[in-house]
């Protein structure tokens, strides 16, 4: 039987360190950082729909670093618990619930129309003005941008950020 800590080190990613493969992702995640967090959006929205993304899309190490995220920043604990739940959970603003919904509709393929119907839009328009609702797209598109090195290279949930990337030694 192993230790956790023993168990943590036989774990291992697909990929080494992306950022080291490709340097340019550093100036990329940087800006893509700079753009969400412009202040057009509070920050805990952006955590809340960055969390609601890593549940959709079925990942551990999203849904573990964003759980983490909002800790830190001190989103009350129901609400971090309640986002896969959010429709009927009373712990959030309209404005959050709507930046949920967005989510949900901007990454998961619906059966008729449009993925983001006038209804809607028209409800996010209420709670946003024309930059934090951009803000809010590229604040999706953040987390849309980093899913794919999720899911292929699968780094380490919960592991320190220089621990994240631990490829299996090849002989």
């Amino acid at each position: 039987m192993h230790t956790p800590e023993q168990a943590a080190e036989a774990r291992t990613s697909r990929l080494p360190d992306p950022q080291q493969l490709v340097p340019e992702l550093g100036d990329i995640s940087a800006a893509l950082f700079k753009a969400a967090g412009n202040g057009a959006v509070p920050r805990s929205t952006v955590g809340l729909a960055h969390l609601r993304a890593g549940q959709l899309v079925g990942n551990t190490y999203l849904t573990v670093l964003h759980t983490a995220n909002l800790r830190r920043a001190e989103v009350p604990e129901e609400k971090i618990t309640a986002v896969a739940s959010w429709r009927d959970a009373p712990y959030f603003t309209e404005a959050e619930r709507v930046a949920l919904e967005l989510v949900e509709a901007v990454l998961t393929p619906g059966t008729d129309g449009p993925r983001v119907p006038d209804e809607l839009y028209a409800r996010a328009e209420a709670q946003y003005d024309d930059k934090a609702l951009a803000t809010l797209a590229m604040a999706i598109g953040q987390v849309g941008f980093f899913i794919p090195l999720a899911l292929i290279g699968r780094p380490l949930p919960g592991a320190a950020p220089a621990e994240q990337w631990r490829p299996a030694k090849t002989a």
